[in-house]
């Protein structure tokens, strides 16, 4: 009888844990989990830009854990691992995502790890849900990256022409008629919700954003964040202008804010942007030089 000898990928493990989370709702939404290999010195809750998947932080997450914190990256429902059937059925808001899914997350991650400090690291929208987030004032510190108001006349100039476009011609046609706006079609943003769509829409035409959007409770809401709190912003970023950056996060009015902002050149680097922090190959460059020290400290 000949011996079975197992392929080398049957000795590979993933350097995560998969998790199936309900909502209150009861929309099931999944998560990753990167534990180290030795006792936890923090947790590190990755929220997720609009229409980005969870996976698009793996190589981050994974340095996190190498370097002995406790990583969890997750996707908003109709997003990414988290897409369940026909994305026009999904029935959702950025509250929705904030309230219900990042919300039943960090109260996961609160559960599992009780007596760890647990920092919020919001990419983008990530960073924009917090004071949407019900349990909110159980976060120990607070990072953003690459994070502001969108408001369409504070974006960089050369994306105005584009959004222009897409706030009053494609999502206002393209949305009732699929059901959801189909913008991996026209490389904009993502596939999305419609009721995402059609509320980050009215943010981006308003001058004070979400606050003039949705009124004062919004405004509210911004205030009673009162964590430290840590920007990262990149003077190359095709999409978040430092108007914006300040914009949004002037209305954490009563929590201690730092600005970091970083240039390609002082971090020996050709480009960053929007999203390229979270790419694999920034290392040295950009998440032991800043990211370090801030998660040290």
């Amino acid at each position: 009888m000949e011996a079975v000898i197992p392929m080398l990928d049957e000795f590979v493990r993933d350097p995560f844990d998969s998790h199936v989370l309900h909502t209150p709702d009861g929309t099931e939404i999944v998560s990753r989990v990167y534990s180290p290999d030795r006792p936890a010195r923090k947790t590190i809750v990755i929220a997720p830009a609009m229409g980005v998947p969870q996976t698009y932080y793996h190589a981050f997450a994974c340095w996190l854990k190498d370097q002995g914190f406790l990583a969890v990256t997750f996707d908003y429902r109709g997003m990414g691992l988290s897409r369940k059937g026909p994305l026009r059925k999904v029935k959702a808001d950025i509250f929705t995502w904030a309230r219900e899914d990042a919300e039943t997350v960090l109260q996961q991650t609160l559960a599992s790890a009780p007596d760890l400090p647990l920092v919020w690291v919001g990419h983008s929208l990530g960073g924009q849900i917090i004071p949407f987030l019900p349990s909110q004032s159980r976060i120990d510190r607070l990072i953003s990256i690459g994070c502001g108001s969108g408001y369409w006349r504070q974006n960089t100039p050369a994306l105005k022409r584009i959004v222009w476009f897409m706030w009053y011609v494609v999502a206002p046609l393209t949305t009732p008629m699929m059901g959801y706006f189909p913008g991996a079609r026209f490389n904009m943003v993502g596939d999305l919700p419609r009721g995402v769509i059609e509320q980050w829409r009215r943010w981006c035409l308003h001058p004070e954003y979400a606050r003039g959007a949705e009124g004062s409770w919004v405004a509210d809401a911004y205030e009673r964040v009162r964590q430290p709190f840590t920007v990262l912003s990149f003077t190359d970023d095709e999409f978040m202008t430092l108007q914006g950056t300040r914009a949004l996060h002037d209305q954490y009015s009563q929590a201690p804010v730092r600005h970091i902002r970083i240039d390609p050149a002082q971090a020996e680097i050709r480009r960053i942007g929007h999203f390229g922090f979270f790419r694999r190959g920034m290392q040295s460059s950009l998440w032991e030089r800043y990211f370090q020290p801030l998660i040290n400290s």
